[in-house]
């Protein structure tokens, strides 16, 4: 039997390593020394479920599950793009587990999530993307824990067509789908994904079921332009997406996609003002943020944006 280990970034293994910056004060993050963190993590490790809090090595891991907040990841630990920013692992995944969806619906009534986000690999592998798994996911979680709102995190579905319809068609009570970074970025930080289909399948879904909250993030730190970033705000706001998160590009490691630098607090500040007043329902815009930080908190402010909009005809939006 062989003990090589396996290449965790294979399409980054030939890349010359880089300089990983220091962070800076506002973004370092205590040890974790809560027993609810560890109590999380043994739900989790009980109903066999992988979390995109440990394969993304995500900064805010401790003080999420230190409250028992964990974002399932499904359809595997193997992602089939290789994109430079991200810490999940590459290569060619496993087939579908067809007991996942209800041990995800189990550990989401083990952790008492009210809100529950569920995102994925990318399974360019399957002719629908797994847009199906996804949905039955939905389903499951439904059917143990049906007061659970259900935010999901997808892939692009690029050259699938119409999967995501099967999707949109478990009604998620938020669709969420990355924009990641500016499109003149595109091939460097995301070379296997296309802009404009990211952009049009929120445009697809929103037009699809208007009543489903359609969300998007950004990394910044990158290399974009502040102008580059309001340019896919007001692309965002023409697709009627409704929430917005930019948070800061962490480098995992000295092969992934080099820092360009750290964004202030201030600057920040100013991005979610700024996507604010563009007509977002709802912004979160730290250094921390990420696409489901506080997202049972974010979900509720959409819930109350949205009640608030409709009581005033005369308000513009989604």
């Amino acid at each position: 039997m062989s003990t090589m280990k396996r290449v965790r970034h294979p399409e980054k293994a030939a890349r010359p390593p880089g300089a990983v910056p220091r962070k800076p004060e506002w973004i370092r993050r205590a040890p974790v020394t809560s027993p609810v963190y560890f109590e999380t993590r043994r739900i989790m490790r009980e109903a066999a479920v992988s979390t995109v809090c440990e394969e993304a090595a995500c900064p805010n891991i401790g003080e999420c599950w230190s409250k028992k907040h964990a974002t399932m990841m499904i359809m595997g630990e193997i992602c089939t793009r290789g994109c430079a920013f991200c810490n999940v692992a590459t290569g060619r995944p496993n087939p579908l587990d067809l007991g996942e969806p209800m041990r995800v619906a189990a550990a989401v009534a083990s952790l008492g999530l009210r809100h529950v986000v569920i995102t994925s690999v990318d399974r360019d592998d399957l002719i629908d993307g797994g847009a199906g798994h996804i949905a039955a996911t939905i389903r499951a979680v439904r059917g143990v824990c049906p007061e659970t709102t259900i935010e999901v995190l997808t892939p692009d579905f690029l050259r699938k067509g119409d999967a995501w319809q099967e999707i949109v068609a478990a009604n998620p009570d938020v669709f969420n789908h990355n924009l990641e970074t500016v499109p003149r970025l595109y091939q460097t930080v995301r070379p296997g994904a296309r802009y404009y289909q990211s952009l049009r399948l929120l445009d697809d879904v929103k037009r699809a079921e208007p009543s489903i909250f359609t969300k998007s993030g950004l990394m910044v730190g990158l290399g974009e332009s502040i102008a580059e970033v309001l340019q896919v705000m007001d692309d965002l706001r023409t697709a009627g997406t409704d929430f917005l998160t930019v948070g800061q590009y962490l480098q995992p490691t000295p092969r992934h996609h080099p820092l360009d630098r750290f964004v202030t607090p201030d600057e920040f500040r100013s991005i979610e003002t700024v996507a604010k007043a563009k007509g977002f329902l709802t912004v979160a815009a730290t250094p921390m943020t990420r696409s489901s930080y506080h997202a049972d908190e974010g979900f509720a402010a959409l819930r109350a944006a949205r009640l608030a909009q409709q009581g005033n005809p005369n308000t513009n939006g989604a």
